[in-house]
């Protein structure tokens, strides 16, 4: 198992953490117990001094000899160690402390044969005070050991006698808690080692839907974007993950056929360019090889010539300018937005729509006062390209064109519609491609390459608007341009 990996490092902070909990509970173990064992111990020795009777106490107090040594006159003689029949604890001293202050030792079995300590004068005017209520001290005498100390008043007929103090090694008691330290420590090893056992399988069984994952994405390239990970694995984490991981995969797949979309319209576009100006290009050239093979000494021919030469300059130069447009609006396009009433450009443009449209009807329907942001150039370039391809595809006599203005979705839509030859239903999808023609032979009759739409829908985009289509065949169709009433700056 890889130090870096993630199932290692899972697993040895898993443990170590493990480990600092069972430090934890064990320090907090050792406080609880080590008090609850001193005071156990402590009740068992007031319980001890309490079953002796008030009055023999009385009476030992009373026969306390005055040559007995107090605490204040050194090491006590064996003489006075006798006094105290009622009870015995190994390795303790039981002391007498009277309402004059005296502090008399009854029995001394301490292995060190140290001398009882005496505390502050507080601690037993509060036991006196305390009456049946359990005191107890730990205190650390000079050599360093450690004893535990227990006060209890005693009273007899209503009249308060002193203070027992009965203070006792704590080692026995230490060696207790060293045991049950030790069982612990055991306990928590072995807890550990049964846990490390225990927690390798399942954490390699929790990990199979991550192994899963990177077995896929191993999978996963450029050419093979269609494989998906499986997102209901039972872990909400990585159920998640592979959700966004599967999002991800549907963008790049989405990014990938858009590229190679954009490939192929420009191959596309590039074709389709080259063919559209090889055409007056071959036709200029046949005419000049017409010219020097002796057309030119012969005034009709020159004169067919020259116009046919002259109207296909006049295509190319067209096509020529439409492309450069295009590449402009496509690099970096630039139009003026400013407020303004869409009806009134119309009815400035309507007596070069009349004409151009010749013998056909043209209708205008338009709302007044209906503003919207737009640059006067670019929409008058949209106006006539729709107007344009309405002319080309109506009959010129009876042809009837009709220009409408009103306000729609909150905004602004613009219809050109003709009752022309309509367009059938296959065309439709692809009628704002460039150089595509729904009818090559009437377009290339007008000097049209299928630009003109193209050119049409980019200027639409730039004003932040939209532009669709309907049409029948042998009905008409209709052109509807969107524009925002309010575009944002």
């Amino acid at each position: 198992m890889k130090t870096n990996s993630l199932r290692f490092q899972l697993l040895s902070r898993t443990l170590l953490l493990m480990a600092l909990l069972l430090v934890i509970i064990g320090l907090v173990q050792y406080v609880f117990m080590r008090g609850f064992i001193y005071q156990n111990k402590a009740l068992s020795v007031q319980s001890q001094i309490l079953s002796i009777p008030p009055d023999a106490w009385e009476k030992l107090v009373w026969e306390i000899p005055d040559e007995m040594p107090s605490h204040s006159e050194g090491k006590p003689s064996g003489k006075g160690f006798s006094r105290v029949p009622f009870f015995a604890l190994q390795d303790s001293t039981i002391v007498f402390y009277d309402m004059n202050g005296t502090f008399s030792v009854l029995s001394n079995t301490s292995i060190n044969s140290e001398a009882p300590p005496k505390l502050a004068e507080r601690d037993y005017q509060e036991a006196m005070r305390s009456k049946s209520k359990l005191t107890y001290k730990v205190s650390k005498q000079g050599s360093g050991s450690e004893q535990l100390i227990v006060l209890q008043s005693i009273k007899a007929r209503d009249q308060l006698l002193g203070v027992v103090q009965v203070s006792l090694s704590t080692s026995s008691l230490r060696d207790i808690l060293t045991r049950q330290l030790l069982t612990f420590l055991l306990i928590s090893l072995l807890a550990l080692i049964g846990g490390l056992l225990a927690f390798i399988p399942v954490l390699r069984k929790t990990l199979v839907p991550l192994s899963k994952m990177v077995d896929t994405v191993e999978q996963i390239d450029a050419g093979n974007l269609a494989e998906r990970l499986p997102i209901e694995q039972g872990q909400v984490e990585i159920d998640r993950l592979a959700d966004s991981f599967n999002g991800m995969l549907e963008r790049l797949e989405t990014s990938f056929e858009a590229e190679k979309e954009a490939k192929e319209q420009m191959r596309r576009f590039v074709a389709d360019a080259s063919h559209e100006l090889r055409t007056p290009l071959t036709s200029i050239h046949g005419f000049l090889e017409v010219l020097l093979r002796g057309a030119m000494n012969q005034p009709d021919k020159l004169h067919k010539s020259l116009t046919s030469m002259y109207a296909e300059s006049e295509r190319m130069k067209k096509l020529v300018q439409d492309l450069l447009l295009l590449a402009k609006l496509d690099r970096s396009p630039n139009v003026q937005l400013n407020e303004g009433a869409l009806d009134e450009i119309i009815k400035e443009m309507a007596p070069q729509l009349r004409f151009l449209a010749g013998n056909r009807k043209v209708s205008l329907r338009l709302t007044v006062d209906l503003k919207c942001r737009f640059d006067e150039d670019k929409m008058k370039q949209v106006i006539l390209n729709l107007f344009h391809n309405a002319v080309q595809h109506t009959d010129p006599e009876k042809g009837d064109i009709q220009i409408s203005l009103e306000t729609a979705s909150g905004g602004v839509e613009l219809s050109v519609r003709d009752n022309g030859s309509g367009i059938t239903p296959e065309h439709l999808p692809k009628l704002f491609d460039r150089f595509y023609r729904s009818d090559s032979s009437r377009t290339r009759k007008y000097g049209g390459a299928g630009l003109g739409l193209a050119i049409t829908k980019s200027l639409v985009e730039l004003h932040g608007g939209t532009i669709r289509v309907e049409s029948q065949a042998e009905e008409g169709t209709a052109f509807y341009v969107w524009l925002p009433q309010s575009y944002p700056r």
